[in-house]
């Protein structure tokens, strides 16, 4: 049983990924995704997490002094009785009917409330996915038999929080198995109605998030030499309104809603222009394809943009100089942007791709009781 929560996409694109990655390493293996909180509480879930998603969108600084704030504490008892007591009554009744060998929580508010139910005497054993290359404390509790991690470094922040060596295993934070994966661009370009052009690929994090005007409408400034395709989302607004602004109206610009099919676009495009969040960057890292990151958010986004930027990986836009450099390299050097792209491709197998879904599976088989 994999669980996730709504909190943005990243944290439920996880969960389907390792289910994913799951039954393609074990056929026999069967896997249940659930945002929990929607799940049992289908009317009350929806307006926490948008009234969250207000907060971040109007108050990012409140949101990064909180995170900071907690940083190095779990959440308390208090906080996981409330959340058992009030949102996730019925958690134990889930687990008694569906019965799951092991539970998988790619949220720390899943992971809190299982880690409950076994300080209340289950048994069952419980694996955290930490989906950021941070490790912020609400991550963080005892009763956790196995964190899978992103890095060695956020390894080494668990240590100084006082986890257990053996309890953290670093297997990269796991994305789709399509995103591992280089289809025919051909095909690609043509399903899409895209030219074999350089192109940039915009996109606005898991909730669609493209309110920064300046810079899209920026990157329109190259529009009849570069070729730009603007990822929505569940944006509708945004999609509706960009397809009514004149500069956006161009044989060279895409403007496309929610796709399921985001790695595809990612394999033909040239740049990925996006706010860092711990799935999308992976996810771009699979790829080998340069990132430029936009207003990250202060917390987990200000991490993963440092950890990226640090590895040469990736580029934050600290002005619209940073996007001029970018899109004269893709005009003049785009042979030498290819070449350092097939480059960081050899070297994508130290990232481990499937390592998540297999320290599950070794968890499966260590902790299987014979019939």
């Amino acid at each position: 049983m994999l669980l996730s929560e709504g909190f943005g996409a990243g944290h439920t694109r996880a969960a389907y990924a390792l289910s994913s990655s799951l039954r393609k390493l074990s056929p026999s293996v069967q896997t249940k995704v659930l945002e929990l909180g929607s799940f049992l509480n289908p009317k009350v879930a929806p307006l926490i997490i948008t009234a969250y998603k207000k907060t971040v969108l109007s108050q990012p600084r409140l949101v990064g002094m909180m995170y900071r704030h907690q940083y190095k504490k779990s959440l308390n008892r208090f906080t996981t009785l409330a959340l058992h007591r009030i949102f996730y009554t019925h958690t134990k009744n889930i687990v008694n009917q569906l019965r799951p060998d092991i539970v998988v929580c790619t949220h720390p508010i899943p992971s809190a409330v299982i880690s409950r139910l076994k300080r209340l005497g289950s048994n069952i054993p419980l694996c955290t996915v930490i989906t950021d290359y941070d490790a912020h404390g609400t991550w963080i509790s005892p009763e956790v038999d196995r964190y899978l991690v992103s890095t060695q470094e956020v390894k080494s922040k668990m240590l100084e929080q006082g986890v257990a060596a053996s309890k953290i295993e670093v297997t990269g934070i796991p994305v789709h198995p399509n995103f591992w994966e280089h289809p025919v661009k051909e095909e690609i370009r043509e399903k899409f109605g895209l030219k074999n052009m350089p192109t940039v690929m915009v996109m606005g994090g898991g909730w669609g998030i493209m309110n920064d005007e300046v810079i899209n409408n920026y990157l329109t400034r190259w529009r009849d030499e570069i070729q730009i395709v603007f990822c929505l989302g569940n944006n509708e607004k945004v999609l509706r309104k960009l397809e009514q602004d004149p500069s956006y109206n161009h044989p060279n610009i895409r403007l496309i809603g929610f796709t399921p099919e985001v790695d595809k676009l990612m394999e033909v495009s040239d740049l990925l222009v996006t706010k860092p969040g711990g799935m999308t960057c992976t996810e771009g890292l699979a790829k080998g394809i340069p990132m430029l990151f936009h207003h990250p958010l202060p917390g987990q986004e200000e991490e993963n943009c440092q950890y990226f930027t640090a590895q040469g990986l990736g580029e934050p836009i600290s002005s619209l100089e940073v996007i001029t450099k970018w899109m004269n390299k893709l005009i003049h050097e785009y042979d030498s942007i290819q070449q350092r792209r097939e480059e960081q491709l050899k070297s994508i197998d130290r990232y481990r791709p499937m390592q998540s879904a297999q320290s599950i599976i070794d968890m499966l088989e260590s902790n299987k009781v014979p019939s």
